[in-house]
């Protein structure tokens, strides 16, 4: 099954649809499988009070509060219907990640098959109950969150309704960006073998080697955030892919796919042909007549490989010419 790529916009659309809008195309110019969005009530997500992340005052007004930044990020009933209705136009999937009880429902009412569980809702039990109740695909992101709190989040998922084969668990780490000492990417195999379920991994970091790497290892699913412009101003821009770095991935997560082949160990089709001009096969070291007996001093192992096979030099040793070689002539 090929890897499910979601190129997350997140908010870095600024609140404006015409760069929404944008993000789609690039997405689907990337080859990505989905777009994703959040969606959010700002009144129902955060305090009027609360102080914004580190990596957020550093890439904002560190005056304005997290409430003002996000309000101004906040996307109305009509916006959402309007990029489903584009991505459905474009061929490319529209998912979102829903923040609060009156969101999920939005999403719900729109018809959307997937839902996104972000890393700091694995811990809301209402909210896990919410959308557990619907019956859906979840992908459930696991930044910050040891493996019990996976493992509750799954089973509060499931007793509300949702089956497991319907779960996929997102390997993360919320900070923005990731340091390469934080990945900590073998504990996604951790959760697989562990909870016994399909994994995937949603990438903070700045490049795109991680991503590829998780591929390798057997994730199923890949979110990486992409911007149209890094310098653009914004939360979450700086650490977003640009549109040819976003192109770059995933035409390398797909390589990766092709070259993951299967398991069976044999000559590939592009290869075989090079066996008999690359292996080697017993021949005359010098002039040898018929009647003497092959030994190490008259006969060696040189290329090509459609003689006979150097493996079997110990039953060739020992054994009588059957007839007269040149030097170099196969035996």
């Amino acid at each position: 099954m090929s890897v499910f790529i979601i190129a997350e916009a997140g908010v870095n659309h600024n609140g404006s649809v015409k760069l929404a809008k944008k993000l789609i195309d690039i997405a689907v110019d990337s080859g990505a499988d989905a777009v994703k969005f959040q969606t959010f009530k700002t009144e129902n997500l955060v305090s009027k009070t609360a102080k914004k992340a580190d990596y957020q005052k550093q890439n904002t007004d560190e005056l304005e509060s997290q409430f003002d930044m996000i309000k101004k990020l906040e996307l109305d009933v009509n916006t959402h219907k309007e990029l489903l209705l584009y991505c459905k136009k474009k061929g490319i999937m529209f998912l979102s990640t829903p923040f609060d009880h009156v969101s999920i429902n939005l999403l719900n009412d729109l018809g959307l098959k997937f839902f996104k569980i972000p890393s700091g809702e694995i811990t809301n039990l209402p909210y896990l109950r919410h959308i557990g109740s619907l019956g859906k695909e979840i992908f459930l992101s696991s930044g910050m969150s040891t493996l019990k709190e996976v493992e509750n989040a799954l089973t509060i998922l499931i007793e509300s309704g949702t089956k497991k084969e319907d779960i996929t668990i997102l390997h993360a780490n919320t900070m923005y960006p990731t340091p390469m000492e934080d990945v900590n990417l073998k504990a996604m195999i951790t959760i697989q073998k562990e909870l016994d379920i399909a994994v995937g991994y949603s990438d903070h970091t700045s490049g795109i080697e991680v991503d590829i790497a998780a591929v390798a290892m057997g994730a199923c699913i890949i979110e990486k955030h992409f911007t149209l412009n890094k310098d653009m101003n914004g939360p979450d821009h700086k650490t977003s892919l640009e549109p040819k770095e976003l192109k770059a991935m995933v035409r390398a997560i797909r390589n990766i796919e092709i070259a993951m082949g299967g398991d069976e160990k044999k000559p590939s089709p592009s290869e075989s042909i090079n066996i008999n001009a690359v292996r080697k096969s017993i021949v005359a070291k010098k002039k040898i007549k018929k009647g003497d007996l092959l030994t190490e001093k008259n006969i060696t192992v040189k290329r090509p490989g459609n003689g006979i096979n150097p493996m079997k030099w110990d039953e060739v040793i020992g054994s009588i010419a059957n007839r007269n070689y040149n030097a170099d002539e196969l035996i």
